[in-house]
């Protein structure tokens, strides 16, 4: 499926998960409700987006750092935004890595290191939303008991957190064992016809070759980069947190008390799941999983508004920037040619720049 397609797929999806949450949640009390809003908490919410943008960036200066590169704050924030475009074209957000990639290889950044940092960056992610469950569990202990399906959540959460640090301790100690887990799974690629046999051992060599590459740089991390990555994780902390603070701030802009912790506690469960939902850029279930989130803070004919103002401010702004900057920089058919085979278009932008000197 071309880019282009894709990304028609989420506006309509977004379009029509707008209108049916409109439709089913506003009724004559809304706009009552509403027009009492605080503009300077709307304006809040604003600013705490635009320095959850600047945020990220500074995160992934850092990380760059530490694997011995360095990304002016400009080039850095066009990488934040393209992210944004490609986790909303691709199923589990799964494509905002090949763009971030290949930006950063454009400033210089080779492709092994490329792939570490914006490994490393995502793995932050998630795993800060997967302790943000336990430790506001402990500051409200009453949600374990109130809420059953809270209990099993907590289980996934550990389990998620311990295979991906099971993952991630193999990958550096012992890559061999990487290596032969996937070319185990190729080869079952192969079996089932999915793959031709021409090319397993292409696959196979790629596989290899981008393994050691990603384990010299994650070591990087760890060695003479140890203390930019103690600066990223203190970031994404803080990224995390403002980010966050969004949707508490539009439930007070609009008049309503909120506990910040359950807050916090309802939306870290909303964007962990999102990252596992099939459609792109989680579009169907983000709209209505912040209606059901801002439904446990205020009343029902107000959840609706509130839930496409915080999706309108926290994602579709960086949607619509990271769009301009492919469309600027990539067009439709340098798009596609990332998202299918960022591997080969990287290799030819390569050979076209050696030309070109």
């Amino acid at each position: 499926m071309t880019v282009q397609k894709s990304f028609s797929i989420f506006v309509i999806i977004v379009i029509l998960s707008i209108t049916g949450v409109l439709f089913w949640s506003i009724d004559a009390s809304t706009f009552a409700m509403l027009k009492n809003a605080d503009p300077k908490l709307l304006l809040c919410a604003a600013a705490l987006v635009a320095l959850g943008w600047t945020l990220d960036a500074c995160k992934f200066m850092t990380l760059a750092r530490a694997a011995g590169e360095k990304l002016s704050f400009k080039s850095t924030l066009a990488v934040v935004w393209i992210n944004y475009f490609g986790c909303a074209i691709t199923p589990m957000q799964s494509g905002g890595g090949p763009f971030q990639i290949y930006l950063l290889y454009r400033d210089g950044v080779s492709v092994g290191k490329s792939v570490a940092i914006t490994l490393v960056r995502t793995l932050q992610i998630l795993f800060l939303l997967a302790l943000v469950v336990p430790f506001s569990l402990l500051a409200d202990p009453e949600m374990l008991r109130k809420y059953v399906y809270m209990r099993w959540y907590v289980c996934y959460v550990v389990i998620f957190i311990i295979f991906c640090a099971f993952l991630l301790t193999v990958s550096v100690i012992r890559p061999q064992w990487i290596k032969h887990w996937v070319n185990a799974i190729l080869v079952w690629i192969k079996r089932v016809g999915i793959l031709k046999s021409k090319y397993l051992l292409h696959a196979v060599r790629w596989v290899s070759r981008e393994i050691d590459a990603y384990n010299t740089n994650i070591k990087l991390f760890t060695s003479t980069g140890k203390w930019w990555l103690m600066l990223s994780i203190f970031l994404a902390v803080v990224h995390l947190i403002v980010y966050m603070s969004i949707m508490p701030c539009l439930i007070k802009a609009a008049g309503f008390n909120v506990n910040y912790i359950q807050c916090l506690l309802a939306e870290s469960l909303l964007l962990f799941m999102l990252y596992f939902v099939p459609t792109p850029g989680a579009s169907g279930a983000a709209e209505g999983g912040a209606v059901a989130v801002f439904g446990l803070f205020v009343p029902w004919s107000v959840a609706g508004v509130m839930a496409v103002t915080w999706r309108l401010l926290s994602e579709y702004t960086g949607v619509a920037l990271g769009t301009f900057i492919v469309v600027r920089m990539l067009g439709w058919c340098g798009a596609n040619k990332v998202l299918i085979a960022e591997h080969e278009a990287i290799e030819n932008t390569e050979e076209s720049e050696n030309e070109d000197k």
